[in-house]
């Protein structure tokens, strides 16, 4: 008799990556086998996610869903104050525990489905008709609800952000993300509260890692960006830098106010139209609230978070992958809770610029789509990535692409490939 039964099902390794972090395969956009691979060592491995705001979860029993790559998160504020994480998965049949996306003054959590019931921690505390009804059915003698229950993260703050680990090893956050990168980072969220006001999510066609790798690429700003560098908010001649944390994974750019030597330089530039006027020149009328003329201030945190300001805009930007090429960008704008009414005002005008529409970011929300299209059957490629050298080293220019370089450092010492 012929042996009918189906062979097991082996995925295919993936193809090996042929030479430095230089030379970017495209096959790690478009291997499907990755995204497993990336949930378990990349997301649930060693990094910090972003969770939420801790003014998001302020009292006992507030708490907010999101997600750890595609992980499904729920993270609370407890009884005694303290902040918890776990996954969004009753250990019964594996439906969402929440099903909304945020809410307060919870005592408990109950899935929907069969009404297994978790504490603020995520302690599975009852089971419904655990020993049956009149005598009959019920679980098993030697069921124990403290055996049972989701996945759990370490949580930390930093500023005001919460972030959570599934991964024992994983650093302290400041050390993860390195003493110069931290500086930048509390540039802008240190010292004073923040407050939420706006928010938005929106869907781009393209594998996540495009969109990691944009927000650290420095030098696209001003040539795909046509109101950055007419409107001489960010363009290439102006000073500034690039700062990349030793992991390489973390990243700080910085563009400085222009100043006319900068306009000569840039002078006969095809992204560069002087002839435009804005009808409304309050959309850029900028305050500079530090001492140190930077406009355009972007930190990354590896793998998939992003703290900006633009102008006297501020925002955070969250991003993960709900399938190999489509990526879920939220954005979540912010202001200062000591704000005065003008200032607040400004900060939503200077809103226009970010976000899907956004005068600036519109062009990021599809170019990443471009290259989706662009390398379809281009598996056996790669991209150049040489801008500034092979280095991940920080430089006095944002004329380099150290930072994505450092992006891919650090994913295929995590990923292994």
């Amino acid at each position: 008799m012929p042996d009918t039964n189906p062979p097991e099902f082996q995925p295919s390794p993936p193809p090996a990556w042929v030479g430095d972090v230089t030379r970017v395969p495209y096959w790690v956009y478009r291997d499907k086998d990755l995204l497993k691979t990336e949930q378990e060592r990349v997301f649930e491995g060693p990094v910090w996610n972003f969770l939420c705001l801790e003014s998001e979860i302020a009292n006992s029993g507030d708490w907010r869903a999101t997600l750890v790559g595609q992980m499904p998160v729920v993270v609370v504020r407890d009884t005694g104050g303290s902040i918890a994480a776990f996954e969004n998965r009753c250990a019964h049949r594996g439906a969402l525990i929440c099903l909304d996306n945020a809410g307060s003054d919870a005592k408990d959590f109950q899935c929907v489905y069969h009404a297994w019931r978790y504490d603020l921690r995520g302690n599975l505390k009852s089971v419904a008709f655990q020993r049956g009804v009149n005598g009959k059915g019920g679980m098993a003698a030697d069921f124990r609800v403290e055996d049972h229950g989701p996945r759990k993260l370490r949580t930390t703050t930093l500023c005001g952000l919460v972030f959570g680990t599934f991964h024992d090893d994983t650093p302290g956050i400041e050390s993860f993300m390195g003493s110069d990168v931290l500086t930048g980072f509390k540039r802008v969220v240190a010292d004073r509260q923040i407050e939420i006001i706006g928010r938005f999510v929106e869907v781009l066609p393209n594998n996540w890692k495009m969109y990691a790798e944009n927000v650290r690429d420095s030098y696209h700003a001003s040539l795909l960006h046509l109101f950055f560098a007419t409107f001489r908010i960010n363009r290439l001649s102006q000073g500034g830098g690039l700062t990349v944390s030793p992991n390489g994974g973390c990243s700080v750019s910085s563009t400085f106010a222009p100043t006319e030597a900068d306009d000569k330089a840039y002078s006969g530039m095809r992204s560069v139209d002087d002839d435009y006027k804005l009808e409304d020149a309050s959309l850029i009328d900028v305050v500079d609230e530090h001492p140190d003329r930077i406009r355009q201030h972007i930190v990354t945190v590896f793998p998939n978070f992003v703290v900006q300001k633009t102008q006297n805009a501020m925002a955070l930007r969250f991003f993960t992958p709900s399938g190999i090429d489509r990526t879920n960008l939220e954005w979540i704008y912010f202001g200062y809770a000591d704000d005065t009414p003008e200032m607040r005002k400004r900060r939503l005008r200077h809103l226009n610029l970010g976000g899907p529409a956004g005068f600036v970011s519109m062009e990021d929300g599809c170019v990443g789509g471009f290259v989706e299209r662009g390398i379809a059957t281009a598996e056996d490629a790669a991209s150049i990535v040489a801008m500034g050298g092979a280095g991940i080293e920080s430089q006095p220019t944002r004329a380099t692409e150290a930072a994505v370089r450092g992006f891919w450092s650090l994913w295929r010492r995590m990923v292994g490939v």
